[in-house]
């Protein structure tokens, strides 16, 4: 991974995405850089899973490109696109059972060559990543017996485990507690701020959002505002775009959204 880091991670040219004759975005101009972390926003049926999913190459746009790393997403291999890109999307389905460790050891499946098999390095980096995502001691549970917020967080260690420098984030706070929701939210937040990195994640609570977001992607109508978290989080546009009056707070140092 030699690419500079002036280039960004991510980009989208005049990008369009829409369902049958219902356009969600079109002409959408994006660059996601190294150390942001933006917040995707909008009312449910925004097309925030949807653009996601585009984002992510999983679904093909209706017009324009995607980019990652300066280059088209399509003219990637998929293995080499997975070292750089991950994703975490919404809805996980476990078919089978197995250990918890073996599911986190996915994440370094793109890393590793065609016939290698997981190492004692790989095997503690699994380890590390369940125990920041306060899962130490899940090593061994099948992960069909967990609860959704548990393997929500096996979820975002095997993407920690992948560690792409490009994160897509599909709503991963929804399942959790009030507690797991700021710690990983946080978590992501330092690992976007201290390694460089960059985050694409979709959320529901603008007041986290404010919280960890350096960047806000707001949907809704058809219409998209992106930019600086504080230039796209307004008293206007938020209340136009979830067609409810919300007001903005300031407390003991932070910024708490409240509807009226």
């Amino acid at each position: 991974m030699n690419r500079s880091t002036d280039q960004p991670l991510l980009a989208t040219v005049n990008l369009r995405v829409q369902v049958q004759q219902r356009v969600l975005v079109d002409q959408l101009n994006l660059q996601v850089r190294h150390g942001e972390f933006w917040c995707l926003l909008g009312p449910n049926g925004a097309g925030k899973t949807l653009l996601l999913h585009t984002l992510a190459g999983a679904r093909a746009p209706a017009a324009g490109e995607v980019q990652v790393a300066g280059r088209p997403l399509a003219a990637w291999p998929l293995n080499e696109l997975a070292c750089w890109r991950g994703m975490l999307p919404q809805q996980l389905h476990d078919a089978f059972g197995a250990p918890v460790l073996d599911v986190v050891l996915q994440g370094r499946h793109p890393h590793l060559s065609r016939w290698s098999w997981e190492g004692a390095e790989d095997r503690a980096l699994a380890l590390a990543a369940l125990q920041r995502v306060d899962l130490a001691g899940f090593e061994d549970r099948d992960v069909t017996t967990l609860s959704g917020g548990e393997r929500q967080r096996v979820a975002l260690a095997t993407l920690l485990v992948q560690d792409p420098p490009l994160a897509l984030l599909d709503e991963p706070l929804a399942h959790l507690d009030l507690a797991h929701q700021i710690a990983m939210a946080e978590l992501m937040a330092a690992e976007v701020r201290e390694r460089g990195r960059a985050a694409v994640m979709s959320v529901h609570d603008l007041s986290l959002a404010q919280r960890v977001g350096t960047h806000a992607l707001l949907l809704g109508g058809g219409q998209a505002w992106a930019g600086p978290i504080d230039e796209v989080l307004r008293e206007d546009t938020l209340s136009r775009v979830f067609g409810h009056t919300l007001q903005r707070h300031e407390a003991q140092g932070r910024t708490w959204w409240l509807p009226e």
